[in-house]
């Protein structure tokens, strides 16, 4: 049996009933037997084992009281999954669906995109499965307040960073951040994100949907291909889902549909982003209400069908798993030509296999979605210096991030004789880095 076969054998064994973990590490490791092959020494350090096992993962109750003075009790989680190139680095997601398999999912994920960057950060990944819709404000401040009361132990500037992630918006890091600065008496970078009259950066709300168009742009341009005049469609209508709308619109897109949980809409026309914000960000309604406000507009239950919807560009910004094979396949037969994914994970095994074989450009998350990280990790490089950097300086090392990433997992891909398969490059690319940095450490 190869050495990646049976770590990965071990792996589930020893970590049962943990589909998306399992998912993760099978996508990652298949890709990396040509890396391993070419350094028998991986596999006498133990190296496989090491990158696929955290380093720690924390897990503790989180008690609150609600509104009506009832005691709510939520879980949360911190998985530390690897210090080797820098501190832990990684959000916090707040969602009912939240349990250890994901975070460990997206841990690991974490190692490789925050590699990728080509920033001293290493990954990590936390959360809890309460669920903010529909709390008052004091709710989720008493949630944030309880949560962070335990996290702050296990926390530090040059230790592990949290920042945002699905249900964890300024609001939340607001109030992250107050209970850490108050028990610890520190005013450090410990969490990014923040707002900017705290220590937070420009461009940080925008990144990760900004660099997903960055990275898509340059895919293009190396094809003398460009935005101008795409279809595109873009799921979610969360942080990532708006910023790609508003970069992709900027390029000379014409992006024409989006969705929440409960639905999507199509605007022939093209979506109108100010809408949109109006309705997710200050009102924090559900996306239906665009077509009962734009005419011609048409609202559809239910989320999957909008795979359904001829495009040039596909950006699944919602969440893991959204895109299957069926949908893969309905998104090829209509003529999509590059897909992004701005989510972690978005689309299945099976779903990347159709891509692949029908010669889309496919950028998988860990590449794609970097922006976010690599941008808290310039909110981090400013904290530690006391400056703020202009929207323009910030925007600029972003768009640069984005295409050297690009250029990487092009570049690894190529390498190892599989040009065009961006989920081998951006493994072998993010990898190599880590497993050198583990290798220097010796067995830790």
């Amino acid at each position: 049996m190869k050495y990646v076969e049976k770590v990965l054998e071990t792996l589930k064994a020893q970590n049962p009933n943990e589909p998306e973990f399992h998912q993760a590490a099978t996508e990652i490791l298949s890709s990396l037997q040509v890396v391993i092959e070419k350094h028998p020494e991986y596999e006498k350090a133990g190296l496989l084992e090491r990158f696929v096992e955290p380093e720690r993962v924390v897990m503790f109750r989180v008690p609150w009281v609600d509104d009506q003075g009832n005691v709510q009790v939520n879980k949360g989680y911190r998985v530390q999954f690897n210090s080797a190139i820098g501190p832990y680095k990684g959000g916090l997601r707040f969602h009912p669906s939240v349990n250890l398999s994901i975070i460990k999912f997206l841990g690991l994920e974490q190692i490789l995109k925050n590699s990728l960057t080509g920033l001293p950060i290493g990954g990590g990944k936390g959360g809890s499965n309460f669920d903010p819709k529909g709390k008052s404000d004091r709710e989720i401040m008493a949630f944030c307040q309880s949560f962070m009361t335990e996290l702050q132990r296990h926390i530090g500037q040059d230790t592990d960073v949290p920042a945002g992630d699905i249900g964890v918006g300024g609001r939340e890091i607001g109030f992250l951040f107050g209970q850490y600065k108050r028990i610890r008496d520190e005013h450090v970078g410990v969490l990014t994100g923040r707002g900017l009259t705290y220590g937070g950066s420009l461009v940080r709300t925008e990144a990760t949907g900004y660099g997903l168009v960055y990275i898509t742009a340059e895919a293009m341009k190396q094809r003398n291909d460009s935005f101008e005049g795409k279809t595109v469609v873009i799921s979610g209508s969360g942080n990532v889902a708006i910023y790609a709308c508003q970069k992709a619109q900027s390029l000379g897109a014409k992006v024409v549909a989006m969705y929440d949980s409960n639905g999507y809409v199509y605007d022939p026309e093209g979506i109108k982003l100010d809408v949109v914000r109006d309705i997710k960000e200050v009102k924090r309604g559900r996306i239906k209400e665009y077509a009962e406000r734009v005419p011609g507009a048409v609202y559809t239950e239910g989320c999957k069908g909008i795979w359904s919807l001829p495009c040039d560009v596909a950006l699944p910004c919602a969440t893991q798993n959204e895109i299957d094979e069926a949908s893969a396949e309905l998104l090829v037969k209509n003529g999509v030509k590059y897909v992004a994914e701005g989510a972690n994970m978005p689309s299945t095994l099976k779903a990347i296999e159709v891509f692949q074989n029908a010669g889309v450009v496919f950028l998988p998350a860990k590449a794609a979605n970097a922006g976010g990280v690599a941008t808290s990790a310039l909110e981090m490089a400013q904290s530690s210096q006391r400056l703020f950097w202009t929207f323009e300086e910030v925007d600029k090392k972003l768009n640069d991030i984005m295409v050297n990433i690009y250029h990487n997992i092009d570049k690894a891909a190529k390498k190892y004789g599989m040009e065009g398969n961006y989920v081998a490059g951006a493994n072998i690319a993010g990898f190599e880095k880590v497993a050198e940095a583990m290798m220097a450490h010796g067995i830790v």
